[in-house]
């Protein structure tokens, strides 16, 4: 059984799993880099040890330096969390030679469905539908455009571009290349079909070592942009119960055919227009959006990892699992909307979560961290449930209106927008909503109150500080902060 687990993760998911830790009984030893030292994730574990300057392949993606912490500090299992080595199958295999259990699929797994391209075969091999794809290499003649090139390894967005005539592509493709490979360390590189009017709709399912697969419904991720999700929410507005009984099947299936065992998320895009459904990828791993899946089911997935990790059966069956309500997360980033979504970079002044009825928060940091060049700018995930849609968008209305966060630009008011959008409200986004309808999206002008809240915010941070040298460097920040057309408060 676990006793004692590595994370080697950081912000909110080692949080989230030191707290599921924490009521398991388990001890957490977490790995850090420089510009962790001092996070909540740091304070909250029981050991944390020091791995490494901030970028990530000087700590996080050292994949000998955390082997070497889980062994010096006798850890009995490595949790991967999301990101990072999460889906890398020699990491995986390489805690398992050492005598370690990673919490998380097969390597073999992760190898066969880390490759699209190979995903893609075996989902065609199983008679799962898949968007028309060409070769690199195919006369481009017959290729039928727009078409989207995607990164083979790809992930998070990242390694994808539309291609809407033939002259664009060679240059496309060539850029579309030197992201995955700068992304990935792999520059290879396929195509298909380009569905204008996409859905993107993931499935949850979850296996053990005794041959059950099992799904927990699916989550509807078309709020997105720049090919990253912003807002997903369960059960889909979009899915009538046939589909969804036809894509939760598919998942399932696919699962079965590699053994799958613990957390995984098996992705597809629905054409709205045809009404038809395509495997895209599945992520061998958990989602950084789980928990809407944990409020609609009632079922903690990171315990669940915990107990199928340690080779016991599911504790229930696909009878067993039923959903309750509408749940929506909204990924609170650092992050301008009214400029690109360019990161925020700097010191979170003051930061106040909000706190009501069928609200949660996920979140790994306090008032006074800084948000780094080095690091995804997710600040937190903000999460609601209602009896129905109409009340969890409601909520998420109420709870973004009562997220404070200073000194920082945040897409919490943007959100706000996208979620009384009257496409959204009615739930008929596609994966082009975004780019669609807040293409001119402006932030607020801040006022004089804003500035003045700002202020007493900082002070309130300086005089925790003690060196003058912090409190200088504080100052300064806050002088070129406040220079800024895009400073405000909360958004």
């Amino acid at each position: 059984m676990i006793r004692r687990v590595l994370i080697a993760n950081r912000g909110e998911v080692a949080v989230r799993i030191i707290r599921a830790c924490r009521e398991l009984g388990i001890e957490t030893v977490l790995v850090y880099s420089d510009a962790d030292a001092h996070s909540l994730a740091v304070s909250m574990a029981d050991q944390a040890i020091y791995i490494g300057a901030a970028p990530a392949a000087e700590s996080y993606l050292r994949k000998d330096k955390i082997l070497e912490a889980a062994t010096q500090t006798n850890c009995d299992a490595v949790h991967p969390g999301f990101g990072f080595l999460s889906e890398n199958a020699e990491f995986a295999s390489l805690v398992r030679e050492a005598g370690l259990i990673f919490i998380g699929p097969d390597p073999d797994a992760i190898r066969t469905m880390g490759i699209k391209t190979k995903a893609l075969e075996l989902a065609r091999q199983l008679g799962i539908p898949t968007v028309p794809n060409y070769r690199e290499d195919q006369d481009r003649r017959a290729i039928e455009f727009p078409v989207l090139l995607k990164a083979a390894a790809g992930g998070g967005g990242k390694g994808m571009r539309i291609v809407r005539e033939q002259g664009e592509l060679a240059e496309a493709l060539e850029s579309v290349k030197r992201e995955a490979q700068k992304a990935f360390a792999d520059d290879r590189v396929y195509m298909e079909k380009y569905i204008e009017r996409a859905r993107h709709v993931e499935v949850q399912i979850f296996g053990d070592q005794h041959g059950n697969v099992i799904h927990l419904f699916e989550r509807d991720c078309s709020t997105q942009r720049r090919y990253q999700k912003i807002i997903e929410e369960s059960p889909s507005p979009f899915l009538m119960p046939d589909l969804r009984e036809q894509l939760c099947a598919a998942a399932v299936k696919l699962g079965q055919s590699v053994q799958y065992a613990n957390a995984g998320t098996v992705e597809f895009i629905v054409d709205e227009t045809a009404g038809r459904f395509y495997f895209m990828e599945m992520n061998t791993r958990l989602q950084v959006e789980h928990p809407v899946t944990e409020l609609v089911t009632g079922i903690d997935l990171v315990k669940l990892q915990f107990h199928v990790a340690n080779d016991l059966p599911l504790p229930f069956t696909q009878a067993d699992i039923t959903t309750r309500g509408h749940a929506i997360e909204c990924r609170i980033y650092a992050e301008d909307p009214a400029n690109s979504f360019l990161p925020s970079i700097g010191m979170i002044l003051k930061l106040v979560e909000p706190q009501a009825p069928g609200v949660r928060v996920d979140s790994g940091v306090i008032s006074g961290d800084e948000i780094s060049i080095h690091y995804d700018p997710m600040i937190a995930k903000l999460i609601v449930q209602g009896q129905d849609r109409r009340e969890a968008i409601r909520r998420m209305e109420q709870a973004l209106a009562q997220f404070v966060i200073m000194g920082l630009t945040t897409n919490i008011h943007f959100l706000g927008d996208v979620l009384r959008h009257p496409v959204f409200s009615e739930g008929r986004m596609t994966t082009r909503f975004i780019e669609s309808g807040f293409s001119e999206w402006q932030a607020a002008t801040p006022t004089p109150t804003d500035v003045i809240l700002i202020a007493a915010a900082l002070g309130e941070l300086l005089r925790q500080q003690t060196p003058q040298q912090e409190s200088d460097t504080a100052l300064d920040r806050f002088s070129a902060w406040s220079q800024r057309d895009s400073f405000r408060v909360g958004g």
